[in-house]
């Protein structure tokens, strides 16, 4: 199913980067509750990865503000160039997350609303792509459907892939690359609807 439309991602936000980043400015840092409880498990001033960072607002805005650094990183150059005009001091990478092999470890790993995009065997192999680049005891956190299977929503009118596996399979995948569940809530209410992911490298 949808295998076109998964193999469009990348192409479709960048093609609708400005639709995504005036429509993203709307809908405000409804994510804050989830941001404190990640940035509670990181050092003070830990280094961040940010998958999928797109423009870098609001979310890495709401964390450099705390003081973190954040290296961003975005398959889509037009996403990479809004972030390096508003947070020139920070490392803004354009890469496809599932190719990611920075050789650097990180406090905190965030791949909010971009992990999801992902295709189901792509999200299974990403799971030592975060292992690879998480510091003791660093934090993750991530998004994903409520249950398995593929969704098609919009972004800019066309057909936007998303896909999530079993929660009991992720939990599997934490567990095989040494992640434990700090929390995990289906479609937060306080969120947006959003199926969030808290785990922590023990």
């Amino acid at each position: 199913m949808a295998s076109k439309e998964a193999a469009g991602i990348i192409d479709l936000y960048q093609r609708k980067a400005r639709h995504w980043i005036e429509s993203r400015v709307r809908t405000g840092l409804f994510e804050k509750p989830w941001l404190d409880r990640f940035q509670a498990l990181l050092s003070p001033t830990g280094p961040l990865l940010d998958l999928g960072c797109g423009s870098a607002e609001p979310m890495a805005a709401y964390l450099i503000g705390l003081g973190h650094s954040v290296t961003g990183v975005d398959s889509s150059p037009a996403m990479i160039d809004a972030s390096r005009k508003r947070f020139p001091e920070q490392d803004w990478i354009v890469a496809d997350m599932r190719k990611l092999a920075l050789r650097r470890q990180f406090s905190g790993i965030l791949a909010w609303d971009s992990f999801f995009h992902l295709s189901h065997d792509d999200q299974r192999r990403m799971f030592p792509v975060f292992r690879a680049h998480a510091a003791p005891d660093a934090a993750l956190m991530f998004t994903s459907g409520p249950a398995h299977g593929e969704a098609i929503g919009s972004l800019g009118g066309e057909p936007l892939y998303h896909a999530s596996l079993d929660p009991a399979e992720y939990r599997s995948l934490l567990d095989q690359n040494g992640f434990r569940v700090v929390s995990h809530v289906v479609e937060d209410p306080d969120c947006g609807g959003h199926t969030v992911w808290l785990a922590q490298l023990i």
